[in-house]
């Protein structure tokens, strides 16, 4: 009888096992986890826009709302719905990912490589220090992607206002899955990056350095 029970409890076991992992088939799914990636690993790098190799520039601080702090990838169901992505994560903080593709695109667009990301060594003297505000960085699956920030830069070791713009910047969604998302995502901040660099580049074509520029929203 003993031995009879012991069959019949590992029996029942087994079933129960079974049974939890398909009512909870996430549980055997992994984690995805995403990344944005720069201009250096696009197959055909763009030229520079300008030539700022002389230049010292700070990227950052770049800011993302508390609803974007968080390791899950925010995707978009309505205007006023949010949804945190199923086993899809940011592989590092989102605002250090946003930081890292800055400073890396503007180097190409700018032909820098004396580009730093915040937090620098006050010691070092910078040109021009470039911050973001990111009010909205999502996807709709299947639909768009959109990145709304406002960007300012800095002259005189960020002392001076040179620059401010706002950035409304929209990419459709080619595929119905997270990945597509990101894929979107990243259009947008190459494209923010774009508009960044005419504006560094405008200003430098302007005669006064001390006057303030206003550059009118992208409209994309």
């Amino acid at each position: 009888m003993k031995k009879s029970l012991r069959v019949t409890v590992f029996i029942l076991v087994a079933m129960v096992i079974f049974l939890s992992g398909c009512l909870n088939p996430r549980k055997s799914k992994p984690t995805r986890y995403f990344v944005l990636n720069s201009l250096y690993s696009a197959e055909n790098r763009p030229e520079p826009v300008a030539d700022l190799k002389n230049a010292v520039i700070v990227i950052g601080p770049v800011r993302i709302p508390m609803k974007l702090d968080r390791p899950q990838i925010v995707t978009r169901t309505t205007q006023n719905e949010i949804r945190m992505a199923p086993l899809a994560e940011w592989a590092e903080p989102l605002d250090v990912n946003l930081s890292r593709v800055l400073a890396e695109n503007l180097s190409i667009l700018l032909g820098s490589d004396k580009i730093a990301v915040f937090p620098w060594l006050k010691s070092v003297k910078t040109d021009y220090q470039l911050t973001v505000d990111v009010t909205r960085f999502s996807g709709n699956l299947g639909k768009k992607a959109s990145l709304r920030a406002q960007w300012t830069v800095f002259g005189e070791n960020g002392k001076t206002e040179l620059l401010k713009s706002y950035a409304n910047i929209e990419e459709p969604v080619r595929g119905e899955d997270v990945a597509a998302v990101v894929k979107a995502q990243n259009r947008t901040v190459e494209r923010l990056s774009r508009q960044i660099a005419e504006a560094i580049k405008a200003r430098g074509n302007q005669s006064n350095f001390r006057k303030k520029i206003i550059i009118f929203p992208d409209k994309g």
